[in-house]
């Protein structure tokens, strides 16, 4: 007989979901035969999967060693051990508390596997909870933090996590329901003077990963809204802050390049001759795109990413920093 005792991390999730990442070898129609034979118990009473789990439950599970070896999720641990031990790495933390996180993703980084052997935000996350003794390799069967948002690999910023259960659903609904700001800060081609809200319709391309931008709206298109502040310019470039309103797919770049205004560093929707001129010049390789703030109001949290290195050397080289130009960032809304 095995135990599951559910804690702060686990609180929250329906058991068949908690279940399903346990024995995550197991078919659903068996956990379920389980359940109603009381080979799998809630507080040692029969359960039906759909009851959300609190804090001091336990499943109790009446297998053989040889069954739940055969379903179980734990197999490799050891390995998950030494694995996450190798990867980890410290992380820029701007802020945490028990049930969420925030981590200035640097350029370079991808938020999400693109492929099985990569390694992403995700897994340096797991590793740095571990690292801290937050988390085990073990746990793991049962509950795998998890990131609310995601970054391009070359976009830096903010990234938004949930260690726990109930902070991966708070996250999840801030992002879904829309009831947090979200801000960029981003260095464009060009003079922009005013400050602005334009609209149009996004469509993707999942075999060449690029997205097109149009006034009126297409087959399997998404409306977009993105709102631009200017900061300062210098004639030749400007450093804007972004409100991004819907969140799609290379929005900002995109929608930005349409308008005839895009990303310095972007060679998938920018120019390539000033490209090649900032690249010479800052040694600039990635979009000059950084999520910069972030404020959910319901769970009491406005957060700020410090600004990157390569952001600075345009900004001090273009005379685009001033007095007062920290302030300004933070009071543009």
């Amino acid at each position: 007989m095995k135990e599951i005792n559910i804690d702060e991390k686990l609180a929250g999730q329906k058991m068949m979901r908690c279940l399903e990442r346990y024995l995550s070898n197991a078919p659903k129609s068996f956990l379920y035969k389980m359940l109603r034979k009381k080979n799998i118990t809630l507080n040692n009473s029969k359960a039906t999967g759909d009851e959300k789990l609190k804090c001091g439950d336990i499943i109790k599970i009446f297998f053989s060693d040889e069954t739940f070896e055969k379903f179980s999720a734990d197999n490799n641990r050891t390995v998950n051990d030494d694995y996450y031990n190798r990867i980890y790495r410290p992380l820029d933390i701007i802020y945490e508390n028990s049930d969420v996180i925030f981590i200035n993703k640097p350029s370079g980084m991808l938020s999400q596997k693109a492929k099985p052997e990569d390694v992403s935000l995700v897994e340096y996350l797991i590793a740095h909870l571990i690292h801290k003794g937050e988390l085990n390799a073990g746990d793991l069967a049962s509950f795998k933090p998890s990131i609310c948002n995601r970054l391009d690999r070359n976009t830096s910023g903010i990234v938004a996590a949930g260690k726990t259960t109930k902070g991966l659903q708070q996250l999840s609904e801030a992002f879904k329901q829309r009831t947090l700001g979200k801000y960029y800060l981003c260095i464009v081609k060009g003079n922009v003077d005013k400050r602005a809200l334009i609209k149009g319709y996004l469509y993707k391309d999942n075999k060449t990963n690029k997205v097109t931008i149009s006034r009126t709206e297409t087959k399997d298109s998404l409306p977009i809204e993105t709102e631009y502040i200017p900061v300062c310019s210098n004639g030749n470039v400007t450093l804007l802050k972004i409100h991004l309103l819907t969140g799609r797919s290379h929005q900002i770049r995109a929608h930005l390049a349409s308008i005839g205004h895009p990303l310095i560093g972007d060679y998938k929707y920018g120019q390539k001759s000033i490209n090649d001129t900032f690249n010479r010049q800052y040694k600039v390789k990635d979009q000059m795109l950084h999520s910069y703030e972030l404020d959910i109001p319901d769970m009491d949290i406005h957060i700020y990413a410090a600004i990157p290195d390569s952001f600075k050397n345009i900004m001090k080289g273009e005379q685009l920093c001033r007095p007062g130009i920290q302030e300004d960032l933070e009071a543009l809304h």
